[in-house]
């Protein structure tokens, strides 16, 4: 799909937003939307995001998909990235449809990174997290996987997360470990593998 190429390489989103208590720039999932939408225009594409509440092992979390699709020429093409962020309906200073709004933002907008290749420093909170009554935890840089299987380093903590908490289920594990890492469907296949052995 050479037009999805295209936006991949001609695309540009900034980070133009400023948390001003953790004092660093980020990208809404609006940003991207914004700065994509003339590449589409110009490629004559079609981009959607859907999203889907889920849960599993007593985590509640919402998965979206970015699909972006040509048709043209007789020909139809598609492509789709998925990502998810738990829902927490007792967030401070959140009313329950901004707690799903919230978790829908997030998981949108690295949906959309995950299609369009754009790659962040790390994983930054929504733009409505203003850190109230809550302690500020400096945020990690992600360790970036570029490799299609897992590094050797990151066995350890894949392993003592699974072995050491048992009430966590598989969805909130790579949750977890997606905080550190950047994990691609290789990576999380072969996380699904690591989680079924050490639990069976």
């Amino acid at each position: 799909m050479k037009e999805l190429i295209q936006i991949q390489c001609e695309l540009k989103a900034p980070k133009n937003q400023y948390n001003s208590f953790g004092k660093y720039k980020y990208r809404s999932c609006e940003d991207i939307l914004e700065a994509v939408k003339p590449l589409l225009l110009k490629y004559e594409c079609t981009l959607t995001i859907e999203d889907e509440v889920k849960e599993v092992g007593g985590i509640v979390f919402v998965e979206s998909t970015a699909a972006i699709q040509i048709d043209k020429e007789g020909r139809t093409e598609g492509r789709a990235v998925t990502a998810q962020a738990g829902i927490n309906p007792n967030r401070t200073g959140m009313d329950i449809a901004q707690s799903f709004g919230s978790s829908s933002s997030y998981a949108r907008k690295y949906a959309l990174s995950g299609l369009l290749l754009i790659e962040d420093s790390h994983l930054d909170p929504d733009a409505s997290n203003d850190h109230s009554q809550r302690v500020y935890v400096e945020p990690k840089p992600v360790k970036v996987v570029t490799l299609p299987d897992l590094p050797d380093s990151m066995w350890p903590d894949v392993v003592k997360l699974i072995v050491e908490n048992k009430e966590l289920g598989l969805t909130e594990i790579i949750k977890r470990i997606s905080t550190k890492y950047s994990i691609s469907p290789q990576i999380k296949t072969k996380i699904e593998n690591e989680f079924k052995s050490k639990r069976s």
